[in-house]
């Protein structure tokens, strides 16, 4: 049992796998009374000292869990638990899911579940079936190694044993999960973590985070993307030397590059030492490479010079180009004063050459969804180079075109994505002799967070 936070009004601690919360008919050693022998050794307590459950896990599972050291505190806590949309508890948890691998992004499962009480078991049923609730969280894809994915779940309700007869009935059970997996591993350990607990303080109202990471076992080789989780980031691809990540939009890269939020500050809260190699617009998602050491970051530089890592965007866009597929040449100038860039068709003093290869994907109702690829590369290059040729993109703010923007038609395509513009994917290229040629022709790969269908 190990102790993350305690004050007078709450506990927050890990609790250990196979541990049950409170006292069952196995008369094994339960967290609820090891915690409240622990708050009365340490701060001499006479008599029965009160400690409020409020949440619970299930005895195979482990994880951050809050505890209330009064009552005040605990009829505060409690309706937090039940709120999981509003502003209430938010309960993250790391899965390792046979099958076939979900979807990389966010997905969500909605089913109807009802507990059998004589088995100690949930099912899913049809909708309308007696006593059945509904069952609702989002989960995503983050990593795949040895033939399980790492999968991010957030629950949106509380239902009995929900992740794991969620995720086993949508051809994922979780690996060591004996009582939903049809074909588990007998002995295996559930690979079911929750990884993140956050709620609003009972007095302070301070919104507060606590985090704790599996180790070992089937854990061990996603210890790299279970790291990034608690910073909230996905990683995309991680080594010794080369770290990727990927970015959520609204999010600078680098602290020199200024904002409150940035990659490089949240990777360092995580632990994590990385040096970025390049940029993205705060409004632009996708694959950002880090350096994890001097010897990378130089290999990555020189990659970056001459321009043999290949870098691929998704992006929307009003109307169509002028063609199918084709380059886009222009000159570019930095107007400082107006926080954007002049494009011109022939050089003009100052100017700097800026080049985009595109291809249309499909067309959309209005819109087209195009592939990107950097040739060079400009500050606001895609953005400022398709609003020259009269097809902005959606929800660029700074080149765009407003009443596209806020097109009701456009709603759907914009998912969680103010700006559609993502990097969704990288090509390793190496100069003969660099450090990292081994690293040459891999490549890495993200989900644009936008529709991208019709």
């Amino acid at each position: 049992m190990r102790i993350l936070y305690e004050d007078n009004h709450i506990i927050v601690c890990v609790k250990p796998v196979n541990m049950p919360v409170q006292r069952d008919e196995t008369g094994d050693l339960d967290l609820l009374t090891a915690l409240k022998a622990y708050v009365k050794e340490k701060y001499n307590k006479p008599g029965e000292v009160y400690l409020g459950l409020v949440h619970r896990l299930d005895r195979p599972v482990g994880g951050v869990m809050v505890f209330a050291r009064t009552s005040k505190a605990a009829s505060r806590l409690m309706p937090q638990f039940a709120d999981k949309n509003g502003a209430g508890a938010r309960k993250r948890y790391a899965a390792l899911v046979r099958g076939e691998p979900p979807a990389y992004g966010v997905r969500y499962l909605e089913n109807m579940l009802l507990k059998n009480e004589e088995e100690r078991r949930s099912f899913v049923v049809p909708e309308g079936t007696d006593g059945a609730k509904k069952a609702v969280l989002e989960m995503r894809g983050i990593a795949r190694k040895g033939g399980l994915t790492l999968v991010d779940v957030l629950l949106h309700t509380g239902r009995h044993h929900q992740i794991r007869v969620q995720l086993s009935a949508n051809g994922n059970p979780i690996f060591g999960d004996q009582k939903y997996d049809p074909d588990p591993v007998p002995g295996q350990q559930i690979a079911l973590f929750a990884y993140s607990l956050s709620f609003e303080h009972p007095t302070t109202h301070e919104r507060m985070t606590f985090t704790a990471l599996p180790e070992g076992g089937a854990w061990r080789p996603f210890a790299d993307e279970l790291l990034l989780l608690t910073a909230d980031l996905v990683c995309a691809y991680s080594d010794e030397d080369v770290l990727v990540v990927n970015k959520p939009a609204g999010v600078t890269v680098a602290n020199a590059d200024g904002g409150d939020d940035t990659l490089e500050a949240r990777l360092a809260a995580a632990g994590v030492t990385a040096y970025p190699v390049h940029r993205l617009d705060a409004p632009t998602s996708g694959l950002v490479i880090f350096a994890r050491n001097g010897r990378a970051k130089a290999a990555l530089d020189e990659a970056m010079r001459v321009r043999s890592i290949r870098k691929f965007y998704l992006l929307i866009v009003r109307g169509r180009p002028p063609k199918n597929s084709g380059r886009l040449e222009f000159y570019a100038v930095k107007d400082s004063a107006a926080g954007r860039m002049k494009l011109y068709d022939r050089p003009v003093r100052g100017a700097a050459e800026m080049i985009t290869d595109y291809r249309v994907i499909r067309e959309l109702a209005g819109a087209s969804l195009v592939e990107a690829e950097l040739v060079t590369g400009r500050t606001h290059q895609i953005r400022a180079s398709f609003a020259q040729v009269g097809c902005p993109i959606l929800g660029d703010d700074r080149y765009g075109d407003r009443d596209f923007n806020r097109d009701p038609a456009m709603r759907r395509y914009r998912r969680s994505a103010p700006l559609c513009l993502a990097a969704v994917r990288l090509v390793f290229g190496f100069p003969e002799g660099s450090y990292l040629e081994r690293l040459n022709g891999r490549t890495v790969s993200a989900e644009a967070p936008f529709e991208t269908v019709k």
